[in-house]
């Protein structure tokens, strides 16, 4: 268990947005808008096509977790993944400054409702279309996060019987929520910004 732990933790820790800015717009993002390695930020900073393509990279990272662990331990997937999210937010190799694992969270979700709690309709894709219905009608990426993720979170209560899954779920989404805490005040004081490259 402890190793599948480090390893989810370690594979989170790529700062896949900070990869890509540099070898491919010599760019480091840290030291641009709100210095947060994640997709967002990478969308404001580098352009769309980044952004993008480290929202995947990191929704992988919590994929990718959970399918090679289940190839050697099963039992210890769904940690794994988990420690994926918190890979990437505090990740060993930005000195454990990340981003706030929105991309990893859904990879999380993706990975258990496939492989272990077979719910990708309610576990992943309600919650998904519920991300991006909130983004198209608000354009607000930190309000859609966070109420898609607890979305998904209150659903693994309900539709699967694996509490191992449902408890990582909810942190996941307390970890989501506390990352975003300054946009929560943002939000509150009308001061949030809009995001227009999606």
């Amino acid at each position: 268990m402890l190793l599948e732990c480090i390893f989810g933790y370690l594979f989170g820790s790529i700062p896949f947005a900070l990869v890509v800015g540099k070898i491919f717009y010599n760019t480091d993002i840290r030291g641009f808008g709100s210095g947060n390695l994640g997709g967002t930020n990478a969308g404001r900073v580098l352009g769309g096509k980044a952004g993008v393509a480290v929202a995947i990279l990191d929704g992988l990272k919590g994929f990718f977790v959970i399918a090679i662990v289940m190839m050697f331990n099963p039992s210890a997937a769904v940690i794994a993944g988990f420690m994926a999210a918190v890979g990437h937010c505090y990740p060993i190799f930005a000195q454990f400054k990340g981003g706030k694992a929105v991309s990893t969270a859904f990879g999380y979700l993706l990975g258990v409702s496939l492989f272990i709690s077979h719910t990708v309709v309610s576990m992943f894709l309600i919650p998904l279309i519920t991300f991006f219905v909130i983004l198209k009608l608000t354009k607000f990426v930190s309000l859609s996060s966070i109420i898609a993720v607890s979305l998904a979170a209150i659903i693994s209560f309900f539709v699967q019987s694996n509490l191992q899954v449902s408890i990582c779920a909810l942190l996941i989404a307390v970890l989501v929520v506390y990352r975003h805490r300054s946009n929560i005040e943002r939000l509150r004081t009308h001061t949030e910004n809009k995001v227009h490259w999606l």
